[in-house]
């Protein structure tokens, strides 16, 4: 374990590649981490420590809490949608798809849990009522990625494509059963070449950050009118130069910081940068890490932490696995703690 004066490494890491973080919605010291080792971890920032863990039977890709600080959920590749209560550690299953859940958020205005999977739909479940049927949203392709803003939801897809629902709407539609189709407020296609990564909405609600496995990032807005769209637009990132040649990598999570509306973004070339969306250039570029950076999430209501998951992303296969074990004498699977400040603000801002 290594730590310094702005950055710590917690204690007892997964035992696989880490798939998801997230803060607790009001308590900044409470962090839960997903992974491929099929665990969901809870620990305590400001003690160090893991506080609890709890077992699936196969890799969870994403997790979630819910309207406070006492319960959670989770998603991955067996397709069961899970509830935890984190003061008894009892565990719920609400449901499960038929394909692997690769996203999963709770909305708390209408205290929701929204899954999106594989079998090509979005679930929405209420945690009160375990047993229910959920209601379930038909896509047109495989969910990749999803997040929330205010009272709007954001849904990546395979096939670049990408739609934009009204929540409010949703929670009046739907189907039990068969999946029946809501119509979304907007249906897009990603300014994007390549395959969709990842997506975070702005904090201020006004748009969303996306990003592909070749190094770009789209920033979009919701706003449908001309003028709104005119301001979206891409830019390449996570690159290096090798020997003359522009080596690209995938950029694996975002993350908007709560307070400053200013994002990060983490790529399997091992480094985290910070951006100001709006003025187009880019804040901070920290040290390189170890392995692939394949998670990331700021602390809530404040934004003075950033947790920061690395470990292997398997975009070089067996090779490079190999060639990581050689250079730091084993794997790689760390978590950090890097405390933050004004790096993050926006240019101009005092």
């Amino acid at each position: 374990m290594s730590s310094s004066a702005n950055e710590i490494e917690l204690s007892s890491p997964p035992d696989d590649s880490i798939s998801a973080l997230e803060f607790a919605p009001t308590a900044d010291d409470h962090l839960l981490v997903a992974s491929w080792d099929g665990e969901l971890r809870l620990y305590d920032v400001a003690s160090n420590s893991l506080k609890s863990h709890f077992s699936h039977k196969a890799a969870v890709l994403g997790c979630c809490w819910g309207a406070d600080n006492k319960r959670a959920y989770s998603g991955g590749l067996d397709s069961w949608v899970r509830a935890f209560d984190l003061e008894t550690e009892t565990t719920t299953v609400l449901g499960a798809h038929t394909s692997t859940i690769s996203s999963i958020i709770h909305h708390a205005g209408t205290n929701t849990v929204y899954t999106g999977s594989w079998d090509q739909t979005v679930r929405a479940w209420d945690p009160r009522t375990p047993t229910s049927n959920p209601l379930a949203f038909a896509q047109p392709e495989r969910v990749y990625a999803m997040d929330a803003a205010d009272n709007t939801l954001v849904v990546g897809m395979a096939g670049r494509l990408v739609n934009i629902y009204d929540l409010r709407m949703m929670k009046e539609s739907g189907s039990a059963n068969g999946g029946q189709l809501c119509e979304p407020t907007q249906r897009r296609e990603s300014s994007l070449r390549f395959m969709t990564k990842t997506l975070a909405c702005m904090s201020d609600g006004k748009g969303f950050a996306m990003s592909s496995v070749e190094g770009r990032i789209a920033v979009e807005y919701f706003d449908p009118s001309p003028k709104a769209q005119d301001k979206k637009y891409a830019f390449k990132c996570h690159r290096q130069a090798v020997d003359g040649a522009d080596l690209v990598w995938p950029v694996n999570s975002l993350a908007f910081h709560p307070k400053y509306n200013t994002f990060a973004s983490a790529g399997s070339d091992g480094t985290v940068s910070l951006w100001d969306h709006t003025a187009k250039k880019r804040l901070k570029q920290y040290q390189k890490y170890p392995s692939s950076v394949t998670a990331i999430a700021f602390n809530n209501p404040v934004g003075d932490k950033l947790a920061i998951g690395i470990s292997y992303a398997w975009d070089e296969g067996e090779e490079g696995l190999k060639k990581e074990v050689s250079a730091n004498g084993g794997r790689v699977i760390q978590i950090r703690i890097r405390t933050v400040g004004d790096e993050c603000k926006p240019r101009g801002a005092k």
